[in-house]
């Protein structure tokens, strides 16, 4: 399943919708967007064909980079700002033997595994 990260938020952004199942082409005011879900809460993002996030799409580091996470696609998500700011203000900073933190990198290792695919060629 390890998949390096394309180069870039663009590129890293469509290299998740990539590997990520919830996700498929879809229409959106006249345009071919993204649509997929947050990792967290399961909320609809949308995301241009070119990466740009058109909802409050972000880049969600399953083991936060503070914590040794990497770029590697397996341990990147897509996130509703708010889900992301959530984790990032309660999670993140903690001690890595933090049991709830930990909790919580599982939980969403778990979830991303479920979700994976092989690359869309």
């Amino acid at each position: 399943m390890r998949a390096a990260s394309p180069g870039g938020q663009r590129g890293r952004v469509l290299g998740i919708i990539a590997t990520d199942n919830t996700f498929h082409k879809s229409d959106h005011r006249g345009a071919e967007v993204w649509v997929g879900k947050c990792i967290h809460c399961n909320t609809h993002l949308v995301v241009g064909l070119d990466g740009v996030p058109i909802s409050q799409a972000t880049i969600e580091h399953i083991v936060p980079r503070t914590r040794g996470g990497t770029n590697d696609l397996e341990n990147l998500a897509l996130a509703c700002a708010r889900c992301n700011r959530e984790k990032g203000i309660r999670h993140d900073p903690r001690r890595s033997d933090a049991a709830r933190a930990q909790e919580v990198i599982t939980r969403l290792q778990e979830r991303r595994r479920q979700r994976w695919r092989d690359p869309l060629r």
